[in-house]
C-alpha cells in the first residue's frame, strides 16, 4: 500500500452541502435558516443558558431558599458542657477526646461550642471555636488555639 493509493471506503464521505447558491441548488436564499431574525444571520447567535437579557437559570438558581451547599464544612462538634469532667491542665484535641471517649466519631475537624459551663482550666485545640466557647474558656483560666 502506498500513500497515494489510500482513500475512503465507498459511501462513508458524503459531499458538503453548498447553501446560498440559488434556489435551484435547494438550499437557495435563506440556506434553510428560515426569514428574519437573530437565528437566521452569520455568526454564533447567543451563547448556551442565554435566556434573551432574563436573569438565565443558573444564575437563578443558588440565590432561592432551601439549595443545600454544594460543598459544605463538615465539623466534629463537642459542647463545653462535655470537657467540665476533664481534670485541670488538659490538653484537649480531636484525638484525646477521642481516646478518652468523650466523642465517638470523627466527623471532620473539631469544634468547640459553648454550651455549658468550664471551671477547670484547659489548654484546648480545635478547627474553630464559637465565641461564646472562647469566652467561658478564657473565663476558666483556660487557653484555646486555633489549629
Amino acid at each position: 500500500m502506498k500513500l497515494h493509493e489510500i482513500a475512503p471506503q465507498p459511501g462513508s464521505t458524503k459531499r458538503r452541502r453548498r447553501v446560498g447558491r440559488g434556489v435551484s441548488a435547494g438550499q437557495g436564499a435563506s440556506c434553510g435558516l428560515g426569514m428574519r431574525g437573530q437565528k437566521s444571520r452569520s455568526g454564533t447567535g447567543t451563547r448556551p443558558g442565554f435566556e434573551g437579557g432574563q436573569m438565565p437559570l443558573y444564575r437563578r438558581v443558588p440565590k432561592l431558599k432551601h439549595f443545600p451547599l454544594v460543598n459544605p464544612r463538615q465539623y466534629t462538634i463537642v459542647n463545653l458542657r462535655k470537657l467540665a469532667s476533664l481534670p485541670a491542665n488538659t490538653e484537649v484535641t480531636l484525638e484525646s477526646l477521642l481516646k478518652a471517649k468523650i466523642l465517638t466519631s470523627n466527623d471532620g475537624p473539631l469544634k468547640v461550642l459553648g454550651d455549658g459551663e468550664i471551671t477547670v482550666p484547659l489548654k484546648v485545640k480545635a478547627a474553630a471555636f464559637s465565641n461564646s466557647a472562647k469566652e467561658k474558656i478564657t473565663a476558666a483560666q483556660g487557653t484555646w488555639e486555633e489549629i
